[in-house]
C-alpha cells in the first residue's frame, strides 16, 4: 500500500509485450508457438455439473517477447566472467547465468523513440541505430541500473510475419558502438521491439550478432527482444518504471517476458 500511495493516483501499467499466439513471427532459428486445447469444457463433467477446460502450450525460450539469459551466448568456449561452458553446464540445463538467475527488475526505464526523433514513423529494413540516436537532443540520460528501450517502430509489422523478419532486406536495431555506449552507462538490461535487437544488414541474416557478444558475453548485460513499444511511444513517455521478471526456467538460455512500464498522467 506505501508502494502505491508513493506512486500517487492516476498510474497506468501499459504492457510491453507482444502477444502470444499461432502464427506470430518466430525467428526460424526456434521452433515455432504452439497452442492446443487438451480438455473443452463438456469433454468431461463431474457429478455437480462443473466442467474444466485446459490447453497445452509449447514453445521456445526465445519466442515471443523474451529476455536472453547470460548463457544464450559463448565466445572462444566461454560465458560472461570467463566461465567455460563445459564447467556451467550439467544435466542439460546451465548452472551459471541461466535465466533462473535474473531477479526481478523493477527501476527506472527509459526509452529512445528513435523514428520520432528522426520525424519518421519507422526506420527502414536494415537500417543501424547509431550512438547518435541515443545521444540525440531530447534523447534520455541512462544512469547507472537503468533498464533501456530502444524503438525502431518495427512492431507495426507484428501482423505481417516475413517483414518483421527482414525478408531478406534485414532488420533495424542497435548497431555495435550504441551498444557500447549503453553498456558503458552501465544499464541493467537493453530492449528493443525487433526479433534479435540488433542491427541486421539486408542478406543472409544474422550471420555475425557483435550486439549480442558485446552486451551478454563481455558486459553481462541481459537483452530483452520482441517488445512492443508503440503504446509506450504514443504516450511520450521517455522516462517510467519498469517492471519485469523473466519465467522462472531453471538453467534455460532465455525466457518469455511481460513487462510493464509504469507512468504517471
Amino acid at each position: 500500500m506505501r508502494l502505491l500511495e508513493a506512486l500517487g493516483d492516476g498510474i497506468e501499467a501499459i504492457d510491453l509485450a507482444q502477444p502470444l499466439e499461432i502464427g506470430m513471427p518466430v525467428s526460424p532459428t526456434h521452433p515455432a508457438f504452439q497452442f492446443a486445447l487438451r480438455e473443452r469444457h463438456g469433454d468431461v463433467v463431474r457429478a455437480d455439473g462443473i466442467t474444466g477446460s485446459h490447453e497445452m502450450i509449447v514453445l521456445g525460450g526465445h519466442v515471443g517477447t523474451h529476455m536472453d539469459a547470460l548463457c544464450h551466448v559463448a565466445v572462444d568456449g566461454r560465458l560472461f566472467g570467463g566461465i567455460p561452458v563445459a564447467d556451467a553446464l550439467r544435466g542439460g540445463r546451465y548452472t551459471a547465468h541461466g535465466i533462473d538467475q535474473v531477479p526481478p527488475l523493477v527501476r527506472r526505464g527509459v526509452l529512445f523513440d528513435v523514428p520520432t526523433m528522426r520525424g519518421v514513423d519507422r526506420l527502414a529494413p536494415g537500417e543501424p541505430v547509431r550512438l547518435d540516436d541515443l545521444r540525440a537532443h531530447g534523447a534520455p540520460e541512462p544512469e547507472r541500473g537503468d533498464v533501456a528501450l530502444v524503438r525502431t517502430g518495427w512492431a507495426q509489422h507484428w501482423g505481417d510475419p516475413p517483414a518483421y523478419l527482414g525478408d531478406r532486406r534485414g532488420v533495424p536495431g542497435l548497431d555495435a558502438a550504441a551498444a557500447a555506449w549503453l553498456a558503458g552507462r552501465g544499464v541493467a538490461a537493453v530492449g528493443a521491439d525487433t526479433v534479435a535487437l540488433e542491427h541486421i544488414p539486408p542478406g543472409a541474416g544474422p550471420a555475425a550478432l557483435p550486439v549480442h557478444r558485446l552486451l551478454l558475453a563481455e558486459h553481462g548485460i541481459n537483452l530483452i527482444e520482441v517488445m512492443n513499444l508503440e503504446v509506450l511511444a504514443a504516450r511520450g513517455a521517455a522516462e517510467f518504471l519498469f517492471v519485469g521478471a523473466p519465467l522462472n526456467v531453471r538453467g534455460a538460455t532465455g525466457a518469455p517476458i511481460r513487462p510493464l512500464a509504469l507512468i504517471g498522467p
